[in-house]
């Protein structure tokens, strides 16, 4: 049996996608999780060989949650299962670890299929996403700041400022969910572990506006 977990904030979806899965033979559905934080705790609690992760969720994002996975559990296969296909979601998730991405407008059993070939060792790549890596290119020379988007750019500047999350969001006028997907994203391209690495990257390479 392929042991799975189900991590999604959107209740309906997730209990739809949970009923259609536990009709398939093969699969047993170990947890469910309805934030990154609950989800990564969930995973390590049943150690699952495959989990749907969907992207955007309030506490803890599906990149922060499949990064933690993947510390302490890389075997496990994590399928990310999101509305988003942008550079600022895909790549990201794709450097976390996550070994699938699928797009909601899957069909149950295009997901049921890619949780069997996730387990089988066979990964599924969304087509627009498969194309977004094919035609992006990032030469070694490329510094890790330079990945960054204007966006993401100026939400390292609030970091440096030492705003909190809901201050970079009155600031820029974006929600809280989209800051702090963007202060993932940020952690992930410049390859630091928390806010103030980040802030202390961003002063050594001259980032900061006088």
């Amino acid at each position: 049996m392929i042991k799975v977990v189900v991590v999604d904030d959107h209740e309906i979806v997730r209990k739809g996608v949970i009923a259609y899965l536990r009709t398939e033979p093969g699969l047993e559905i170990v947890g469910e999780a309805s934030s990154g934080v609950q989800g990564a705790k969930v995973v390590e609690e049943t150690m699952p060989d495959v989990v749907l992760m969907d992207l955007i969720m309030d506490n803890g994002t599906g990149i922060e949650a499949t990064r933690q996975i993947m510390s302490f559990n890389p075997h496990c296969k994590v399928i990310i299962l999101t509305s988003y296909y942008d550079d600022e979601q895909v790549f990201p998730a794709l450097e976390a670890g996550a070994y699938s991405y699928m797009l909601k407008t899957s069909s149950a059993d295009e997901i049921a299929a890619a949780i069997k070939k996730a387990a089988d060792g066979e990964p599924v790549i969304e087509p627009k996403v498969a194309s977004k890596m094919m035609t992006s290119f990032r030469p070694s020379a490329v510094k890790p700041h330079e990945q960054l988007t204007d966006r993401e750019l100026e939400v390292l500047m609030c970091i440096g400022d030492g705003l909190t999350n809901q201050e970079i969001g009155e600031k820029l006028y974006i929600g809280i969910k989209t800051v702090k997907t963007h202060v993932s994203n940020i952690l992930s391209k410049l390859e630091v572990h928390d806010r103030t690495q980040a802030a202390v990257y961003a002063h050594k390479n001259g980032l900061f506006r006088n």
